[in-house]
């Protein structure tokens, strides 16, 4: 839904309250619901807190505004706290643990209700199959998915990925793709810095893009470079956009370079200028000045030995003090400590020490080609905060996790709270209501999802009730699992998942799938 339809969406939302009789007067005659009281209701358009109540009714919103609650009707005292709509995560690894962690914690507690997965151009195929698993078996949050460039081209390719495809390889990817868009794939998404969405051609993922936007579906990318080739890898974005004719977003943005630190204006008015020409060109966005990938990833070229590339590595990109590692097969010993601590330890100069470990992990993977779990990963320092608040404050960004449930970034338990505490308390980078509507309608269309990111009567009851005043992540890189404060109760499906500080047995979540076109 593009941005003006919201907008233009907010009269007629409060116009259908009037018409129904449903503010200053006795909810209606029939099945008793739930009726959440003395609540100030930001009610996701952007516009300010009203005070009221809400009423569910199974798993919609019944009715908002100044209301009596129905006979029968559960009634839950909001006392005076914020109800807003539940926080909907457009790029998010929580899925991959939600088998073993069907409760979310990571995601309930921060207010997620929604989860859109296979991001990173990564996702579990044959998508019909994953769908069908998470309505057999619900977890406590909703699930959508885009379809994965990567997985794809590696189910077409093989392990013989490192050049550009054919034309009769882009064919058979192109029947994968059309496969997983029937199945209810939002779209194509892309990992254009991993393994093996590196090695495409542009015209190759042009080609996708144009599947997917002859379904009505959309595109989200991990663009090319998030640094050395970051002008280039937006110029790829936009041109995309253009040529396929499709809504694309950047996941997770960022300005991850000493080179480019600082340039979030100039980024800003490429950004603009694409979408004055046609283009609907949208981001997303976590609040941390430090990401989380593999350490090869550093590497662009796969070059891992050469010294003079790891020494730019650690001059310009990342510090050795801000490689943390974040899993290691090879040693967990190393598991929680820096790149300069490991260095130390080794007796090794730091170049050397990056090199080394990739050696090390690379070797690992080999010898045991059926582990697990990840190899290796790495939290790395390369953001700053400046650029953190002037992305976020842009009109077309909207707040996401990237987060996994058990991963060792702290954004899996964080991110959302930490807008709403620090750029939003303590920060006043936007106002809250301008924040809570980054998260909801804002990123509801930003992934083209019907019926959830506002609070109005025929929506579906995904809310979080949260105290303003003290709502705030815990979590940290050296602790990336604790739970923030601040949020009260959590409901999905109009069922609560997450009060008092703990998860529910509820599993209302459901299977999201993209509305044929």
């Amino acid at each position: 839904m593009p941005i003006f339809a919201l907008r233009a969406g907010r009269t007629v939302w409060r116009r259908s309250w009037l018409l129904a009789g449903v503010v200053g007067c006795a909810a209606p005659d029939g099945p008793a619901g739930t009726t959440i009281t003395n609540v100030q209701i930001l009610d996701g358009s952007g516009d300010p807190a009203r005070s009221g109540a809400v009423r569910l009714v199974g798993d919609s919103i019944a009715a908002v505004g100044d209301l009596t609650p129905a006979p029968g009707d559960q009634i839950v005292d909001g006392q005076n706290l914020t109800l807003a709509p539940g926080f909907i995560d457009t790029h998010s690894h929580h899925d991959w643990e939600l088998q073993r962690l069907p409760d979310a914690l990571g995601a309930v507690s921060q207010g997620i209700t929604t989860i859109v997965a296979g991001n990173d151009g990564g996702h579990r195929m044959p998508l019909a199959a994953t769908f069908d698993s998470l309505e057999r078996s619900p977890p406590a949050v909703n699930v959508a998915a885009y379809a994965g460039h990567g997985t794809i081209r590696r189910a077409v390719m093989g392990d013989d990925f490192r050049r550009a495809a054919t034309p009769a390889e882009v064919d058979s990817m192109t029947r994968l793709l059309t496969r997983e868009l029937a199945a209810g794939a939002l779209g194509l998404s892309t990992g254009l810095e991993y393994d093996p969405g590196i090695n495409s051609d542009p015209s190759e993922v042009v080609a996708l893009a144009k599947v997917a936007a002859g379904v009505g579906g959309r595109y989200i990318s991990h663009i090319r470079s998030e640094d050395r080739w970051f002008w280039e890898a937006i110029d790829e974005i936009i041109a995309i956009g253009r040529e396929a004719k499709l809504p694309v977003q950047i996941s997770h943005l960022k300005l991850a370079m000493v080179p480019i630190n600082g340039m979030a204006d100039s980024l800003i008015r490429v950004l603009d200028a694409a979408r004055a020409g046609g283009v609907e060109i949208t981001a997303d966005l976590y609040p941390y000045p430090y990401w989380q990938s593999t350490l090869t990833v550093l590497f662009p070229k796969r070059d891992f030995d050469n010294r003079a590339e790891a020494e730019k590595i650690l001059r310009e990109i990342a510090k050795p003090e801000g490689l943390l590692l974040g899993a290691f097969a090879a040693n967990s010993s190393y598991v929680g400590r820096t790149v300069a601590e490991i260095a130390a330890l080794r007796n090794q100069d730091p170049a050397s020490t990056l090199m080394g470990l990739i050696r090390e992990a690379l070797a690992f993977e080999r010898a045991n080609p059926d582990y697990p779990e990840s190899v290796e990963s790495v939290v790395a320092t390369s953001m700053i905060e400046s650029d953190i608040a002037r992305l976020l404050a842009w009109e077309h960004t909207n707040v996401c996790s990237d987060g996994e449930l058990d991963g060792a970034h702290p954004r899996g338990f964080g991110a959302f709270p930490r807008v709403l505490g620090k750029y939003v308390r303590e920060g006043k980078v936007l106002p809250l209501e301008g924040a809570i509507r980054r998260m909801t309608s804002l990123a509801a269309a930003h992934v083209g999802l019907s019926k959830r990111g506002t609070i109005a009567p025929g929506f579906f009851a995904d809310l979080v009730l949260f105290d303003p005043a003290t709502v705030a992540d815990r979590a940290t890189p050296k602790e990336p699992r604790l739970t923030s404060t601040g949020i009260a109760r959590v409901w999905v499906n109009g069922q609560i998942v997450y009060q008092g500080g703990r998860t529910t047995p509820a599993r209302p979540g459901r299977v999201l799938r993209r509305q044929a076109q």
